[in-house]
Protein backbone atom coordinates (compact mmCIF):
# COMPACT_ATOMS: atom_id res chain seq x y z
CA UNK A 1 0.00 0.00 0.00
CA UNK A 2 1.37 3.03 -0.84
CA UNK A 3 2.20 6.08 1.92
CA UNK A 4 0.36 8.87 1.97
CA UNK A 5 1.78 12.10 0.84
CA UNK A 6 1.82 15.28 2.67
CA UNK A 7 -0.13 18.32 0.95
CA UNK A 8 2.92 20.49 -0.81
CA UNK A 9 5.47 17.74 -0.74
CA UNK A 10 7.39 16.67 -3.65
CA UNK A 11 8.24 13.19 -4.07
CA UNK A 12 11.79 12.21 -3.87
CA UNK A 13 13.93 12.83 -6.33
CA UNK A 14 12.20 15.88 -8.16
CA UNK A 15 13.49 18.89 -6.85
CA UNK A 16 11.20 22.30 -7.78
CA UNK A 17 12.73 24.23 -10.65
CA UNK A 18 12.66 27.91 -10.72
CA UNK A 19 10.11 29.74 -13.10
CA UNK A 20 11.76 31.45 -15.85
CA UNK A 21 10.26 33.86 -18.60
CA UNK A 22 8.89 32.04 -21.82
CA UNK A 23 10.73 32.47 -24.63
CA UNK A 24 9.51 33.58 -28.01
CA UNK A 25 8.01 30.69 -29.12
CA UNK A 26 6.06 29.59 -25.91
CA UNK A 27 2.64 31.37 -24.53
CA UNK A 28 1.74 32.37 -21.42
CA UNK A 29 -0.96 29.79 -19.74
CA UNK A 30 -4.76 30.67 -20.21
CA UNK A 31 -6.02 32.57 -17.36
CA UNK A 32 -2.52 33.43 -16.28
CA UNK A 33 -0.38 36.93 -16.08
CA UNK A 34 0.51 38.28 -19.43
CA UNK A 35 4.51 38.31 -19.52
CA UNK A 36 6.43 40.46 -21.78
CA UNK A 37 8.45 37.89 -23.76
CA UNK A 38 12.30 38.15 -23.96
CA UNK A 39 14.22 37.31 -27.65
CA UNK A 40 16.55 34.82 -27.34
CA UNK A 41 20.18 36.02 -27.96
CA UNK A 42 22.51 34.23 -30.05
CA UNK A 43 25.04 31.84 -28.33
CA UNK A 44 23.76 32.87 -24.85
CA UNK A 45 23.05 30.18 -21.76
CA UNK A 46 20.25 29.41 -19.78
CA UNK A 47 17.08 32.21 -19.89
CA UNK A 48 17.59 34.97 -17.56
CA UNK A 49 15.05 35.92 -14.47
CA UNK A 50 13.66 39.22 -14.48
CA UNK A 51 11.50 40.54 -11.42
CA UNK A 52 8.79 43.25 -11.22
CA UNK A 53 9.76 46.53 -9.35
CA UNK A 54 7.67 46.94 -6.04
CA UNK A 55 4.61 49.51 -6.05
CA UNK A 56 5.52 53.23 -4.69
CA UNK A 57 3.96 52.78 -1.82
CA UNK A 58 5.76 50.18 -0.13
CA UNK A 59 8.93 52.22 0.70
CA UNK A 60 9.94 52.75 3.70
CA UNK A 61 7.44 54.83 6.44
CA UNK A 62 9.63 57.16 8.19
CA UNK A 63 7.29 59.89 9.36
CA UNK A 64 5.17 58.42 11.87
CA UNK A 65 2.34 60.79 12.49
CA UNK A 66 -0.73 59.74 14.40
CA UNK A 67 -3.41 61.82 14.67
CA UNK A 68 -5.94 61.47 17.43
CA UNK A 69 -9.94 62.56 16.57
CA UNK A 70 -12.08 62.49 19.35
CA UNK A 71 -14.84 64.98 20.69
CA UNK A 72 -16.84 65.35 23.98
CA UNK A 73 -20.21 64.42 25.16
CA UNK A 74 -23.06 66.76 24.12
CA UNK A 75 -22.25 67.06 20.17
CA UNK A 76 -24.82 67.26 17.54
CA UNK A 77 -25.01 65.29 14.84
CA UNK A 78 -23.47 68.29 11.91
CA UNK A 79 -20.24 67.89 14.16
CA UNK A 80 -20.65 63.84 14.62
CA UNK A 81 -20.25 63.94 10.68
CA UNK A 82 -17.45 66.28 10.53
CA UNK A 83 -15.63 64.31 12.74
CA UNK A 84 -16.44 61.07 10.60
CA UNK A 85 -15.41 62.76 7.35
CA UNK A 86 -11.67 64.07 9.21
CA UNK A 87 -11.28 60.35 9.66
CA UNK A 88 -11.96 59.51 6.44
CA UNK A 89 -9.97 62.06 4.48
CA UNK A 90 -6.66 61.69 7.03
CA UNK A 91 -5.92 57.77 7.19
CA UNK A 92 -3.10 58.54 9.48
CA UNK A 93 -5.91 59.11 11.95
CA UNK A 94 -7.46 56.88 14.85
CA UNK A 95 -10.61 57.37 16.71
CA UNK A 96 -11.48 56.87 20.63
CA UNK A 97 -14.55 56.90 22.75
CA UNK A 98 -16.06 60.28 23.59
CA UNK A 99 -14.80 62.02 26.88
CA UNK A 100 -16.97 63.26 29.36
CA UNK A 101 -17.56 66.68 30.13
CA UNK A 102 -16.18 66.07 34.23
CA UNK A 103 -12.19 65.48 33.01
CA UNK A 104 -9.92 67.67 32.85
CA UNK A 105 -8.54 68.69 29.50
CA UNK A 106 -4.92 67.62 30.30
CA UNK A 107 -6.16 63.79 30.70
CA UNK A 108 -6.34 64.02 26.53
CA UNK A 109 -2.18 64.01 27.47
CA UNK A 110 -2.79 60.19 28.50
CA UNK A 111 -5.27 59.17 26.32
CA UNK A 112 -2.83 60.16 23.36
CA UNK A 113 0.27 58.11 25.12
CA UNK A 114 -2.34 55.09 25.42
CA UNK A 115 -3.00 55.35 21.46
CA UNK A 116 0.30 55.95 20.67
CA UNK A 117 -0.62 59.07 18.90
CA UNK A 118 1.26 62.42 18.99
CA UNK A 119 -0.92 65.19 17.72
CA UNK A 120 -4.31 65.41 18.32
CA UNK A 121 -8.28 66.94 17.11
CA UNK A 122 -10.39 67.43 20.13
CA UNK A 123 -14.06 68.66 19.43
CA UNK A 124 -15.32 70.38 22.52
CA UNK A 125 -19.08 70.89 23.08
CA UNK A 126 -20.83 73.96 25.14
CA UNK A 127 -24.73 74.63 25.19
CA UNK A 128 -25.42 72.36 22.67
CA UNK A 129 -24.87 74.58 19.99
CA UNK A 130 -20.81 75.71 20.25
CA UNK A 131 -18.58 74.09 18.68
CA UNK A 132 -14.80 74.42 19.59
CA UNK A 133 -11.94 72.67 18.12
CA UNK A 134 -8.58 71.88 20.11
CA UNK A 135 -5.53 71.07 17.90
CA UNK A 136 -1.98 70.19 20.35
CA UNK A 137 0.82 68.68 19.60
CA UNK A 138 0.94 66.23 22.61
CA UNK A 139 2.69 66.18 25.17
CA UNK A 140 4.72 68.88 24.83
CA UNK A 141 2.84 71.55 23.12
CA UNK A 142 2.20 74.24 21.40
CA UNK A 143 -1.75 73.64 21.26
CA UNK A 144 -4.30 75.70 19.54
CA UNK A 145 -8.07 76.69 20.31
CA UNK A 146 -10.76 77.62 17.62
CA UNK A 147 -13.91 78.81 17.47
CA UNK A 148 -15.91 76.59 14.47
CA UNK A 149 -18.62 78.05 12.42
CA UNK A 150 -20.10 77.21 9.37
CA UNK A 151 -19.95 73.80 9.07
CA UNK A 152 -20.67 71.49 5.66
CA UNK A 153 -19.81 68.07 5.56
CA UNK A 154 -19.27 65.81 2.68
CA UNK A 155 -22.92 64.22 2.68
CA UNK A 156 -24.38 67.42 1.37
CA UNK A 157 -25.54 67.60 -2.06
CA UNK A 158 -23.81 71.15 -2.74
CA UNK A 159 -20.36 68.88 -2.66
CA UNK A 160 -19.99 67.30 -6.11
CA UNK A 161 -16.74 66.40 -6.31
CA UNK A 162 -15.23 63.10 -5.67
CA UNK A 163 -11.47 61.70 -4.37
CA UNK A 164 -9.60 57.94 -3.74
CA UNK A 165 -10.07 57.26 -0.30
CA UNK A 166 -6.58 57.28 1.64
CA UNK A 167 -5.05 59.54 -1.02
CA UNK A 168 -2.19 62.39 0.24
CA UNK A 169 -3.79 65.76 0.05
CA UNK A 170 -1.78 69.05 -0.95
CA UNK A 171 -1.83 71.51 1.25
CA UNK A 172 -2.18 75.60 -0.15
CA UNK A 173 -2.19 78.32 2.34
CA UNK A 174 -2.37 81.73 2.25
CA UNK A 175 0.74 84.59 2.34
CA UNK A 176 0.10 85.78 5.45
CA UNK A 177 0.43 82.51 7.14
CA UNK A 178 4.35 83.45 6.36
CA UNK A 179 4.39 87.25 7.59
CA UNK A 180 2.62 86.64 10.99
CA UNK A 181 4.64 84.63 13.50
CA UNK A 182 1.09 83.43 15.36
CA UNK A 183 -0.27 82.23 11.71
CA UNK A 184 4.02 80.69 11.18
CA UNK A 185 2.80 78.56 14.18
CA UNK A 186 -0.46 77.42 13.52
CA UNK A 187 0.77 76.49 9.99
CA UNK A 188 3.16 74.34 11.04
CA UNK A 189 0.81 72.39 13.49
CA UNK A 190 -1.25 72.53 10.35
CA UNK A 191 0.95 70.87 8.40
CA UNK A 192 1.72 68.17 10.47
CA UNK A 193 -1.60 67.02 11.23
CA UNK A 194 -3.18 67.28 8.21
CA UNK A 195 -0.24 66.15 5.78
CA UNK A 196 -0.22 61.96 5.50
CA UNK A 197 2.96 61.02 5.92
CA UNK A 198 4.47 59.14 3.14
CA UNK A 199 4.59 55.77 2.83
CA UNK A 200 2.07 55.21 5.52
CA UNK A 201 0.51 52.14 5.12
CA UNK A 202 -2.99 53.29 4.82
CA UNK A 203 -2.50 55.62 2.49
CA UNK A 204 -2.32 55.23 -1.24
CA UNK A 205 0.57 56.77 -3.86
CA UNK A 206 -1.84 59.47 -5.52
CA UNK A 207 -1.81 63.01 -5.11
CA UNK A 208 -5.85 64.12 -6.47
CA UNK A 209 -7.10 66.61 -3.62
CA UNK A 210 -5.97 69.73 -2.02
CA UNK A 211 -6.50 71.42 1.31
CA UNK A 212 -7.14 74.89 1.74
CA UNK A 213 -6.23 77.77 4.46
CA UNK A 214 -7.30 81.20 3.83
CA UNK A 215 -7.07 84.02 6.28
CA UNK A 216 -10.32 86.05 5.54
CA UNK A 217 -12.26 88.42 7.95
CA UNK A 218 -9.21 87.44 10.70
CA UNK A 219 -10.71 84.19 10.44
CA UNK A 220 -8.96 80.73 8.55
CA UNK A 221 -11.53 79.27 6.21
CA UNK A 222 -10.92 75.58 5.25
CA UNK A 223 -11.77 74.07 1.84
CA UNK A 224 -10.87 70.43 0.22
CA UNK A 225 -11.04 70.50 -3.44
CA UNK A 226 -10.97 67.54 -5.91
CA UNK A 227 -7.95 67.76 -9.05
CA UNK A 228 -9.44 66.91 -12.36
CA UNK A 229 -7.05 65.40 -14.44
CA UNK A 230 -8.66 66.46 -17.76
CA UNK A 231 -7.89 70.33 -17.34
CA UNK A 232 -6.57 70.73 -13.93
CA UNK A 233 -9.75 72.63 -12.68
CA UNK A 234 -10.68 72.27 -8.83
CA UNK A 235 -13.99 70.75 -7.90
CA UNK A 236 -15.07 71.03 -3.97
CA UNK A 237 -15.15 68.27 -2.11
CA UNK A 238 -15.76 69.13 1.43
CA UNK A 239 -15.38 69.07 4.36
CA UNK A 240 -15.82 73.20 5.09
CA UNK A 241 -15.84 74.76 7.80
CA UNK A 242 -14.47 78.51 9.42
CA UNK A 243 -11.69 78.64 12.59
CA UNK A 244 -12.21 81.31 14.75
CA UNK A 245 -8.76 81.46 16.84
CA UNK A 246 -9.29 81.95 20.32
CA UNK A 247 -5.98 81.39 21.88
CA UNK A 248 -2.30 79.49 21.18
CA UNK A 249 -1.35 77.96 24.36
CA UNK A 250 2.83 76.93 24.92
CA UNK A 251 1.90 73.53 26.18
CA UNK A 252 -0.83 70.84 25.28
CA UNK A 253 -4.19 71.45 26.27
CA UNK A 254 -2.81 74.57 28.55
CA UNK A 255 0.06 76.51 29.74
CA UNK A 256 1.44 80.32 29.22
CA UNK A 257 -0.63 82.15 26.31
CA UNK A 258 1.74 82.73 23.49
CA UNK A 259 -1.03 84.79 21.59
CA UNK A 260 -5.05 85.86 22.37
CA UNK A 261 -6.97 87.06 19.35
CA UNK A 262 -7.70 90.71 20.06
CA UNK A 263 -10.79 90.29 16.98
CA UNK A 264 -12.54 87.50 19.04
CA UNK A 265 -15.76 87.54 20.39
CA UNK A 266 -17.54 84.91 22.53
CA UNK A 267 -20.91 83.55 21.00
CA UNK A 268 -22.77 84.27 24.71
CA UNK A 269 -21.60 88.01 23.87
CA UNK A 270 -22.99 87.90 20.27
CA UNK A 271 -25.77 86.75 21.43
CA UNK A 272 -26.37 89.07 23.94
CA UNK A 273 -25.42 92.08 21.58
CA UNK A 274 -28.54 90.32 19.55
CA UNK A 275 -30.90 90.13 22.59
CA UNK A 276 -29.72 94.07 22.85
CA UNK A 277 -30.21 95.36 19.49
CA UNK A 278 -33.89 94.18 19.27
CA UNK A 279 -34.79 95.69 22.91
CA UNK A 280 -33.29 98.97 21.38
CA UNK A 281 -35.45 98.61 18.36
CA UNK A 282 -38.32 98.07 20.38
CA UNK A 283 -37.62 101.09 22.64
CA UNK A 284 -36.96 103.20 19.20
CA UNK A 285 -40.60 102.47 18.17
CA UNK A 286 -42.22 102.89 21.50
CA UNK A 287 -40.41 106.73 21.56
CA UNK A 288 -41.80 107.20 17.81
CA UNK A 289 -45.24 106.56 18.94
CA UNK A 290 -45.11 108.71 22.08
CA UNK A 291 -43.49 111.62 20.09
CA UNK A 292 -46.24 111.25 17.23
CA UNK A 293 -48.90 111.45 20.52
CA UNK A 294 -47.33 114.55 21.56
CA UNK A 295 -47.37 116.02 18.03
CA UNK A 296 -50.72 115.30 17.85
CA UNK A 297 -51.99 116.75 20.96
CA UNK A 298 -49.73 119.60 20.24
CA UNK A 299 -50.89 120.87 16.39
CA UNK A 300 -54.65 121.06 17.22
CA UNK A 301 -55.55 124.98 17.48
CA UNK A 302 -57.51 126.22 20.61
CA UNK A 303 -60.67 128.63 19.65
CA UNK A 304 -61.17 131.30 21.81
CA UNK A 305 -65.20 131.39 22.80
CA UNK A 306 -67.58 133.52 20.69
CA UNK A 307 -69.47 135.98 22.92
CA UNK A 308 -71.75 136.23 20.05
CA UNK A 309 -72.71 132.80 19.70
CA UNK A 310 -74.92 133.02 23.07
CA UNK A 311 -77.56 134.99 20.65
CA UNK A 312 -78.29 131.86 19.02
CA UNK A 313 -78.95 129.45 22.47
CA UNK A 314 -82.62 129.65 23.03
CA UNK A 315 -83.51 128.26 25.89
CA UNK A 316 -85.64 125.02 26.26
CA UNK A 317 -89.38 124.82 27.72
CA UNK A 318 -89.54 124.25 31.15
CA UNK A 319 -91.92 120.99 31.31
CA UNK A 320 -94.26 120.78 34.51
CA UNK A 321 -93.40 117.93 36.71
CA UNK A 322 -95.93 115.53 36.79
CA UNK A 323 -96.04 112.89 40.19
CA UNK A 324 -97.53 109.92 38.74
CA UNK A 325 -99.33 108.06 41.91
CA UNK A 326 -100.83 104.82 40.47
CA UNK A 327 -98.55 102.07 39.48
CA UNK A 328 -98.27 101.79 35.86
CA UNK A 329 -99.36 98.54 34.13
CA UNK A 330 -97.03 96.07 33.13
CA UNK A 331 -96.58 95.48 30.10
CA UNK A 332 -96.66 91.82 28.70
CA UNK A 333 -92.94 90.44 27.48
CA UNK A 334 -93.98 89.00 24.10
CA UNK A 335 -91.88 87.82 21.95
CA UNK A 336 -93.94 86.60 19.05
CA UNK A 337 -95.28 89.84 17.16
CA UNK A 338 -98.34 88.09 16.30
CA UNK A 339 -99.28 87.84 19.57
CA UNK A 340 -98.21 91.36 20.13
CA UNK A 341 -100.54 92.34 17.31
CA UNK A 342 -103.24 90.35 18.73
CA UNK A 343 -103.05 91.89 22.67
CA UNK A 344 -103.08 95.33 21.10
CA UNK A 345 -105.85 94.92 19.01
CA UNK A 346 -107.89 93.01 21.98
CA UNK A 347 -107.04 96.39 24.00
CA UNK A 348 -108.27 98.88 21.14
CA UNK A 349 -111.58 96.97 20.86
CA UNK A 350 -112.56 97.24 24.87
CA UNK A 351 -111.51 101.25 24.51
CA UNK A 352 -113.91 101.36 21.69
CA UNK A 353 -116.39 99.40 23.56
CA UNK A 354 -116.42 101.80 26.75
CA UNK A 355 -116.22 105.30 24.53
CA UNK A 356 -119.59 103.83 22.93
Amino acid sequence: MAAKRKRGALPAGKAKRARSAPGAGEAAPEGGPRERSIPPQENSGPPQEYSIPPPVSQGKWKNKERVLIFSSRGINFRTRHLMQDLRTLMPHSKADTKMDRKDQLFVINEVCEMKNCNKCIFFEAKKKQDLYMWISNTPQGPSAKFLVQNVHTLAELKMTGNCLRGSRPLLSFDPIFDREPHYAVLKELFIQIFGTPQYHPKSQPFVDHVFTFTVTDERIWFRNYQIIEEDASLVEIGPRFVLNLIKIFQGSFGGPTLYENPHYQSPNMHRRLLRLSVAAKFREKQQVKEVQKIKKKGTKVLVEEDPTEVVFETPAEEKPVEIQLVKPESKPIVKDKKKLRKIQRKKQKKLFRTEG
